[in-house]
C-alpha cells in the first residue's frame, strides 16, 4: 500500500463487479488500479469503462500485480475458492463475493490458507457493514426492543429464469439458497447468533437446485427465525425483527437499507434514516481499507468464524432439501 490508498483488483468483470466498481470512487484512498479476466478483451473493456489503470488477459496475471493491495473476487460461487485461493497464495487481501465458497471445506480451505499466510480475508457480505444495519445491531444489543423473539425476513426474484441461467446452473452454485437466502440467514445469524435448530423445505428446479426455499431456525433463549428465499416471484424483500418490548420493520431491499423503522409500545414509530449515494458497496470497501491500514487481517464486521457457522448452516440446509454440488 501506498499512504493511506489502496489499489484495488478486480477479478470477473462481470455485473456484481461493476456495481462494486461504480462504487468504489466513493471511498476516500480507493485506487481503481487493475482488472483480470480470462478473456483480455473483457478485462480491456471493463478497465476503460470504470477507469481502471490495467488489464489482465488472466487472473493469475492479476495476483501477480505488484501495482494491486487487494483484489475483489466476483467470479460465480463454484468458482471463488480457486480464484481467491490465487490471490491468498500471491499475498494479497482478498474480499471474496458471498458466499465465500460453495461449502463449508471449501471454506475451511481458504480461511485456514489466508491465515497461514498473513493475508486478509473477508467474505464480501456488504449487508453486514451497511450503516443502517450497524445501527440496528447498535439498538438491538442496547436493550431497545427488550428481548428478541423472532425474526422474520425473504428475498424473491422474478422468475423464471432459463434452465441455462446461473442461478439455474448446479454447476455454478446455483438455486435461491446460496444466492438469495444467504442475506436473511446471515440478518438471523448478526441478530441471534448460531440456531440450537434449523428446518427447511424446498422445490426444486429439474436441474436439481432449490428455486422456492422456507427455513426455520429455532434458538435457544427462545426465538425464531422464519426466511424465504426464491427464485421464481418477486417477494417484499423486507425484514423485521420483533421483541419482546418493540419491533423494528426494514423496508424493501433490507439487504441495503437506507432506512427502518422502530416501534415501541406507547411511542410514536421513529424512522432512522442513513442517505448514501451508490448502490452500497462502498461501505465494505471502506472496511476492507480500515482493516488493512490498521494491520487487521480480518474483519470484526464480518468475522471468518461467522462466515464458517453460515456456511455450515447453508450446508445442512443444502442436505435437507436435497441440493448437492
Amino acid at each position: 500500500m501506498t499512504g493511506q490508498k489502496v489499489r484495488w483488483g478486480i477479478l470477473g468483470p462481470g455485473g456484481i463487479a461493476g456495481t462494486f466498481a461504480a462504487d468504489l470512487p466513493l471511498v476516500a484512498g480507493a485506487e481503481l488500479a487493475a482488472v483480470g479476466s480470462r478473456n483480455l478483451a473483457s478485462a480491456e473493456a471493463f478497465a476503460e469503462r470504470f477507469g481502471f489503470a490495467r488489464a489482465h488477459g488472466s487472473y493469475a496475471d492479476l495476483a501477480a500485480d505488484d501495482g494491486v493491495d487487494a483484489i475483489y473476487v466476483a467470479t460465480p460461487h463454484a468458482f471463488h475458492l480457486d480464484a481467491a485461493m490465487l490471490c491468498v497464495e500471491a499475498g494479497k487481501a482478498v474480499l471474496v463475493e458471498k458466499p465465500i465458497t460453495v461449502d463449508l471445506a471449501s471454506a475451511t480451505t481458504l480461511i485456514e490458507a489466508a491465515r497461514a499466510r498473513g493475508v486478509f480475508l473477508m467474505e464480501a457480505m456488504w449487508m453486514r457493514c451497511n450503516p443502517a444495519i450497524r445501527k440496528i445491531t447498535e439498538l438491538v444489543a442496547g436493550g431497545a426492543i427488550g428481548d428478541v423473539s423472532a425474526l422474520h425476513a425473504d428475498f424473491g426474484l422474478q422468475g423464471p429464469f432459463e434452465a441455462t441461467h446461473r442461478l439455474r446452473d448446479p454447476r455454478l452454485g446455483g438455486g435461491a439458497l446460496l444466492d438469495l437466502g444467504v442475506y436473511p440467514i446471515h440478518l438471523a445469524h448478526l441478530i441471534l447468533g448460531s440456531p440450537a435448530s434449523a428446518h427447511a423445505w424446498a422445490h426444486l428446479t429439474p436441474e436439481r437446485v432449490d428455486e422456492n426455499t422456507g427455513v426455520l431456525l429455532g434458538y435457544q433463549a427462545g426465538a425464531v427465525a422464519a426466511l424465504t428465499c426464491s427464485i421464481n416471484g418477486a417477494s417484499r424483500n423486507a425484514a423485521s425483527i420483533t421483541g419482546t418490548a418493540g419491533r423494528i420493520d426494514l423496508p424493501v431491499s433490507f439487504f441495503a437499507p437506507r432506512s427502518f423503522v422502530l416501534h415501541r409500545p406507547d411511542r410514536a414509530p421513529e424512522t432512522f434514516e442513513f442517505p448514501f449515494e451508490g448502490s452500497g458497496y462502498q461501505f465494505e470497501a471502506a472496511e476492507v481499507q480500515r482493516c488493512l491500514l490498521a494491520g487487521e487481517l480480518e474483519s470484526p464486521l464480518v468475522p471468518q468464524a461467522t462466515t464458517l457457522e453460515v456456511m455450515a448452516l447453508l450446508d445442512a440446509l443444502r442436505e435437507q432439501i436435497g441440493v448437492a454440488y
